[in-house]
């Protein structure tokens, strides 16, 4: 990156305010990843799991002073490592800040973040169809979890298997 884009980027942790805006990259991620009618967050829900609850953190990349991009990660823990690794749930550049660098600066600073507090690693899913991430994460020496599937119980199942303890079984 040259000295002339360093001088325009910067960072900044969100704060309450910026449930709004965490919202608008959301949605504006969900709408590119064609999910945006799966996106139930509302900036309530935002403002009381983020900043309350504090489970997870928000940094947005700045060109001038103006959001151009965010990275929400929450931390996870390596039973193998024994230790806290961060997790990576969202990342997004608006279109009209794309080609300059800011995806692999957010990337860079939460590397950054998780050396700072002794995380054992980074780590994030990608869609199996979106090419130009999986090529930029190459890029950038990330490796695939070849041997891995991810699982999920949410919705209906969750609210039913959570029932089944409640009815002693």
């Amino acid at each position: 990156m040259n000295n002339k884009m360093e001088n325009k980027m910067s960072f900044r942790l969100a704060e309450p305010e910026d449930a709004a805006l965490i919202l608008q990259f959301i949605r504006d991620l969900a709408d590119y990843e064609k999910m945006l009618d799966q996106v139930e967050a509302t900036e309530e829900l935002l403002k009381e799991w983020i900043f309350e609850k504090k489970k997870a953190e928000v940094i947005f990349v700045l060109e001038d002073g103006k959001e151009a991009g965010f990275a929400l990660f929450f931390h996870n823990f390596s039973t193998f490592l024994g230790r806290a690794g961060i997790y990576l749930e969202d990342l997004y550049v608006c279109p009209e800040y794309r080609k300059k660098g800011y995806g692999k600066a957010l990337i860079r600073e939460l590397a950054r973040i998780a050396k700072e507090r002794g995380c054992g690693r980074l780590e994030w899913w990608c869609l199996d169809w979106n090419q130009p991430s999986i090529d930029f994460y190459l890029s950038l020496g990330a490796e695939p979890m070849k041997d891995w599937t991810v699982y999920r119980i949410a919705g209906a199942t969750l609210d039913s298997l959570a029932g089944e303890r409640e009815a002693g079984l």
